[in-house]
């Protein structure tokens, strides 16, 4: 009779464990896909009307066409077959699975500072996309040794990596700095960016022209400069425009900003108010700059 008791209470304690790690593993998966909608869905990732995250979309460099990769689960072509490490490090390091370099127009120099806990989370969701086969174009460039002496040399000289803490801040400031510059990567868009694709920090979230942004698109001005900035914006303007996308004058965001906030299943749309206006809070502390993007 005692041995049955304690085989009872044995089988009934790893069914409590097996519910709890379910239920962890459930929470972790729903907190990454938190901040994979707060990177902006990872939009990159997706052809406007196409399948989403299923890459392909082309980015043009100074030295050719990059594509961006399929980060569906699908073992051929996806990252089904790629370990958790291996994505953490292409994420974080900018490193393919055969351990060849990924072109920085990938943002792993901004992942770089981002949260263990949220690095974690977030691959726990990736793990969640469901695979879709489609086979990513190869780099087109006219250049030789682009992936083995290029980026290298190129990191080398113009790169700084951030070092990534075990948590995130939870608040404030210092959570709105966080998700501007190793999560949202607002400056990846509104910095400027030389011929050579390197940021220019003077003009750090200052506005990019069509020939120095993104898709040859304009990018405005998120600087507290109250002429050719966002200064007169309030941080409840700022958190609306990050959430609905629509500005102060009732205007909609287009372009870019959209696909980031809208364009994808998850995006800038789901964040909470209180992250949307942590990173308000920072915008209006960085120091103003002049730069009139029309």
């Amino acid at each position: 009779m005692g041995r049955i008791l304690l085989l009872t209470i044995g089988a009934v304690c790893l069914a409590n464990t097996a519910l709890h790690a379910q239920a962890a593993e459930k929470d972790l998966v729903a907190k990454g896909q938190y901040i994979f909608a707060i990177a902006g869905g990872c939009a990159c990732h997706t052809v406007p009307k196409e399948t989403y995250h299923t890459g392909g979309r082309a980015f043009p460099i100074p030295l050719g066409t990059v594509y961006s990769t399929n980060i569906t689960q699908d073992k051929e072509t996806g990252l089904g077959n790629w370990t958790d490490e291996q994505i953490h490090d292409a994420l974080v390091k900018g490193t393919r699975q055969d351990g060849s370099r990924i072109l920085p127009v990938m943002p792993y120099v901004g992942y770089s500072g981002m949260a263990q806990e949220d690095l974690k989370a977030l691959i726990a969701y990736m793990r969640t996309l469901k695979p879709v086969k489609k086979p990513t174009p190869e780099l087109n460039t006219w250049v030789p040794w682009v992936r083995s002496v290029g980026i290298p040399l190129y990191l080398r000289v113009f790169v700084r990596f951030s070092n990534s803490p075990e948590q995130a801040p939870k608040s404030g400031i210092e959570r709105g700095r966080y998700l501007v510059n190793h999560v949202s990567l607002c400056g990846d868009c509104h910095t400027p960016r030389n011929s050579l694709g390197v940021p220019n920090r003077s003009l750090y979230l200052a506005g990019a022209s069509a020939k120095s942004g993104p898709l040859g698109e304009e990018v405005p001005n998120i600087t507290p400069d109250k002429e050719t900035g966002i200064g007169e914006w309030t941080r409840e303007d700022i958190a609306e425009v990050l959430i609905s996308g629509t500005k102060p004058d009732f205007d909609n965001v287009q372009g870019l900003m959209y696909e980031v906030i809208q364009g994808t299943p998850h995006g800038y749309k789901d964040m909470k108010r209180e992250d949307a206006l942590a990173i308000a809070e920072y915008l209006k502390s960085v120091p103003p700059i002049k730069n009139r993007i029309e």
